[in-house]
């Protein structure tokens, strides 16, 4: 009985750490889609919530019963064989990117936080990378299972006690200044994560045997997403200038929870690790499907483009790449609402 919830946990722990890279840790990815909205951004988060949910766990559910291997499978099944040629093809381009945007968020974590060289953040975690993608996806696993309860304990400590009242009704008497762009940026920030995390969700979900462990995994990922968003919102709310920073996360722990701050730091790099790893592995198994190279050498390849791509910046790689891979995404969210799963084989 124990071992299908365990492996339940799991499959949560890697959808969470997936989506939770370098902006949604830092809280820059948050206040660009949500934040930055007032209370209209509490209402996305709801929304993006709901998707997390009811969608991550059918990609789950549609992967294991199509026995896709890569989101190549998976985009062609949703597009079609011609069309899904083109998207796999942004895919793999989107996701080089998000992994150089991790990377850049890495070396910006050592440089805003630690007063150390980006060049530096960005070197020790490539070692870092191709020491843990030796051990496959059980490497992604076991990182995962670690920093994700970690980030989820913070999170919710830090909303607890910096959450204000009089923030909250300040946010409700400027509602009526907004426009409905919230709802677009709620549909679209999910339609990035969902569509991005199919590239480590896909062939995860080929390795697990029982449908209703993928299920559960789906709903608890997604839920605990959701309540890791509204945590964050909460704290960042609370920032005053708060598109001004590249980790805005720690700077709310920086004066609430000081004790805590260089331990927090860690979680957020751990996070922002995890992605790396999570991306580069999706990255690896749909170039080993064209490319017959040891996975190695591909992996060198791949890390070394993201690092020379990471020296844009990163929040300018964030602002600038994010809202137009979540405008794009939207058709892949959906397809995958209105295509039926298929039957149980």
């Amino acid at each position: 009985m124990k071992r299908p919830w365990i492996a339940s946990v799991k499959v949560a722990a890697v959808y969470v750490g997936t989506v939770v890279g370098a902006g949604f840790a830092t809280g820059r990815e948050i206040v660009e889609f949500f934040t930055k909205y007032g209370l209209f951004g509490l209402m996305g988060i709801i929304v993006a919530g709901f998707l997390f949910i009811h969608l991550g766990t059918k990609l789950l559910i549609l992967s294991k019963r199509i026995n896709a291997t890569s989101y190549q499978e998976v985009m062609v099944f949703l597009f079609g064989r011609k069309v899904g040629g083109f998207v796999n093809i942004f895919m793999l381009i989107v996701l080089l990117g998000l992994t150089s945007i991790m990377l850049s968020g890495a070396g910006a974590i050592f440089q805003e936080q630690l007063g150390l060289s980006v060049r530096i953040g960005v070197v020790v975690t490539i070692v870092l990378t191709f020491l843990v993608m030796t051990f496959g996806i059980n490497g992604l696993f076991s990182v995962n299972l670690l920093v994700v309860p970690m980030l989820i304990i913070f999170s919710v400590l830090l909303a607890a006690q910096v959450f204000s009242l009089d923030v909250f009704l300040k946010q409700v008497e400027e509602s009526h200044r907004l426009n409905g762009k919230w709802i677009l940026s709620a549909f679209s920030y999910a339609a990035f994560n969902i569509t991005m995390a199919a590239a480590v969700l896909v062939p995860l979900a080929n390795e697990i045997e029982d449908e209703k462990v993928l299920k559960r995994g789906g709903i608890i990922g997604g839920s605990l997403l959701t309540l890791i968003l509204i945590s964050s919102h909460i704290s960042l709310s609370t920032l005053s200038d708060v598109l001004s920073f590249d980790i805005p996360m720690a700077e709310v722990m920086k004066t609430t929870f000081y004790s805590f701050y260089y331990i927090y730091i860690a979680v957020i790099y751990g996070e922002v690790f995890t992605s790396v790893i999570g991306n580069l592995y999706g990255l690896e198994r749909q170039i080993s499907s064209f490319l017959k190279l040891n996975r190695m050498i591909i992996i060198c390849a791949i890390l070394s483009v993201a690092a020379f791509i990471s020296k844009v910046g990163y929040s300018s790689l964030i602002s600038s790449l994010y809202p137009i891979f979540g405008y794009v995404c939207l058709g892949t969210l959906f397809l995958l609402m209105i295509k039926k799963l298929p039957a149980v084989k």
